[in-house]
């Protein structure tokens, strides 16, 4: 292990680690999709001060973009949707969300497939809402992900986006082990992938754990792949390219003492929250 992966392990004992689903989950206190649903409300914050609940899903026809375990999907089919669909990319969030649908007697309005966003499985025209929450920062194709939802959202529908921007404190979504805020402006991918992995291998979902966070480069050589490392900027200049409207946009500061930075070029990458944004589909 290289010195800066040594220098990384020992500066994280000095960081208590937030407060993250797969710990809570190993230590029985509630699965990842319960936590999902408990946290539902937070999921759609900030959207509220633009849209109702009951405007983004009563009656409507929505589709869950990145749903993982299901529970915050399941959440919002509480407030009366003709159809929810969540989707994600990894397998067996499917087989839970379906599950944990059943269980909260939600299954006749809400249900879960395996799907890329890049490539939705749906005909033109077939939502009313789109809801990608936390999903914008881990899609491999975000270009082809926009132009899927507009053509699968109905004219007049909304497709509502919010995600941190990678130099967030824990942009680096590797906070189940890593408690160092910004430690991904400080170290290199590879210090964060060995500290990581020493950190969480004698977990007993561990090796799940290094599965799910890290893929190999075409030189064989490990990368962070989870997240596309989406920046505000680069958010921005994907934004260009899309026809549709953008009718609510906000950038929220981390704390209200930081608002000022998360304005200033310089400083606002590393103390924005979210970013958010809500489309509305031209007829």
């Amino acid at each position: 292990m290289s010195l800066s992966s040594q220098l990384l392990l020992s500066l994280n004992k000095l960081f208590p680690l937030p407060v993250h689903p797969f710990n809570l989950a190993n230590d029985g206190q509630m699965s990842y999709t319960e936590w999902q649903f408990q946290k539902g409300e937070q999921t759609i914050q900030f959207f509220l001060d633009y849209h109702t609940q009951d405007q983004m899903f009563r009656d409507k026809t929505v589709l869950d973009i990145g749903c993982g375990g299901g529970g915050k999907t399941c959440y919002y089919g509480t407030f009366g949707p003709k159809e929810m669909i969540g989707i994600d990319i990894v397998p067996h969030y499917a087989e839970e969300g379906n599950a944990f649908a059943r269980e909260k007697g939600l299954d006749d309005r809400v249900r879960f497939m395996t799907a890329d966003s890049a490539e939705l499985p749906f005909a033109d025209n077939t939502f009313d809402t789109i809801i990608m929450n936390d999903a914008m920062e881990h899609v491999d194709r975000p270009e082809l992900t926009l132009e899927e939802c507009f053509r699968v959202l109905k004219p007049g529908g909304h497709l509502y986006i919010n995600f941190p921007p990678y130099y967030h404190p824990y942009g680096a979504h590797l906070s189940d082990a890593i408690g160092i805020p910004w430690v991904h402006a400080f170290f290199s991918e590879q210090a964060l992938i060995d500290a990581y992995k020493q950190l969480v291998r004698d977990l007993p979902d561990g090796q799940d754990r290094i599965s799910f966070r890290f893929g190999k480069k075409p030189d064989g050589s490990d990368t962070i792949a989870y997240i596309n490392q989406m920046t505000i900027k680069r958010f921005r200049r994907i934004q260009q390219g899309v026809s549709h409207p953008a009718v609510y946009q906000r950038e929220v500061p981390l704390r209200e003492v930081t608002a000022g930075l998360a304005k200033l070029p310089l400083f606002r990458e590393f103390f924005v929250k979210m970013v958010v944004c809500v489309y509305r589909k031209q007829g």
